[in-house]
């Protein structure tokens, strides 16, 4: 059996040596929230002679997460960038296919919730956010479809305008992090009402992440610049995406004050708007070294990442100094990923 595995793996290693194996440049995939940081930097590496400027591709965390799983070999990409951290389950997949992994955060990004500037500001609690979006709500104690038509039935401060908005589909990390942070623990775990009804019907906060199917949130695909342009044609929809988007359009759009804060740079980096998660990427182990530029593409994002930096000036949030040095240890060290790191 040991000598099998061991075939296995000198094979393996021969496999990615060959010509037939080879590509010259690092393929990316993943997070739409990402990809405009990891295109600057993708874009900064390929200046350099020496390398070809890595292919950065979209289709949202989950695909880059299970993409950078899916094998071993120069067929499958060499990282995966992700706006919400990979699960225990996502790792397993890894694992089965014997791939090693090291998670590097890269920076923080602000969900922000925005609409056309042609209409007023909208001013709403993260509870009421998510009583508006989650499938199942509390009615005279009961766990119902979600019934508000308006942002008026939900709240009567609000606007009576109907509900519409649009959004990341399941793939999306933008989507799994506004559902965990709105729905889940800003509705869902402080809503008195909610928790009795979920205690009732035996469920946990957690099924909360389920967004509206009927016609309230809409899937707009994992383009944000789709979302961006929806909002831009019709002044009565919402549209949820990264900060990011927001900033390099906000001479037409402009994002809800969650809580009586707005989205701004220093509101995310200090933590007062509270809608905001972590940006990472994930780096396989086998391919480094074989597929030229992944550690020099690694080193690229430290030389952009700071609080002045062309990463920061295109709406991305730094790290603390200390964060980020112990991030670029790991590009060197690259700590194998275990279901332990996760918990």
């Amino acid at each position: 059996m040991f000598l099998r595995l061991a075939t296995t793996a000198a094979t393996l290693t021969a496999l990615m040596s060959t010509p037939a194996m080879a590509r010259d440049n690092v393929s990316i995939a993943g997070s739409s929230t990402v990809l405009p940081f990891a295109t600057i930097v993708a874009e900064r590496l390929g200046r350099n002679p020496a390398f070809n400027t890595p292919v950065v591709e979209s289709g949202g965390s989950s695909v880059g997460k299970k993409g950078v799983c899916d094998g071993i070999g120069t067929e499958f990409i060499d990282i995966g960038n992700a706006s919400s951290r990979m699960k225990s389950g996502e790792l397993e997949y890894c694992d089965a296919n014997g791939v090693k992994i090291t998670e590097i955060k890269v920076g923080y990004d602000g969900i922000v919730f925005a609409n056309s500037k042609d209409a007023a500001q909208l001013e709403i609690s993260r509870s009421d956010l998510g009583k508006a979006l989650t499938a199942k709500v509390a009615v005279n104690g009961e766990l119902v479809d979600n019934p508000f038509k308006t942002w008026k039935d939900v709240n009567p401060a609000l606007p009576n305008v109907a509900i519409r908005v649009y959004g990341p589909p399941t793939t999306s990390g933008t989507r799994a992090s506004f559902a965990e942070i709105i729905n889940e623990k800003a509705f869902c775990k402080k809503d008195d009402e909610m928790k009795a009804a979920l205690k009732a019907a035996g469920k946990k906060a957690k099924s909360c992440r389920a967004m509206r199917t009927d016609g309230a949130y809409i899937e707009a695909g994992e383009q944000d610049n789709l979302i961006v342009q929806k909002l831009q044609e019709d002044s009565e929809t919402f549209g949820i995406f990264g900060f990011s988007y927001l900033d390099q359009n906000s001479d037409t759009l402009q994002g809800a004050k969650l809580d009586g804060v707005a989205p701004t740079f220093e509101a995310i980096a200090d933590g007062s708007y509270k809608a905001s998660r972590a940006l990472f990427m994930y780096v396989k182990h086998q391919h480094v070294g074989v597929v030229p530029g992944i550690a020099e593409y690694m080193t690229e994002w430290t030389k952009h990442w700071d609080e002045d930096g062309i990463l920061a000036d295109a709406g991305m949030i730094p790290m603390p100094t200390a964060e980020r040095e112990e991030m670029a240890a790991r590009m060197t060290a690259l700590p194998v990923l275990t279901a332990d790191a996760l918990k």
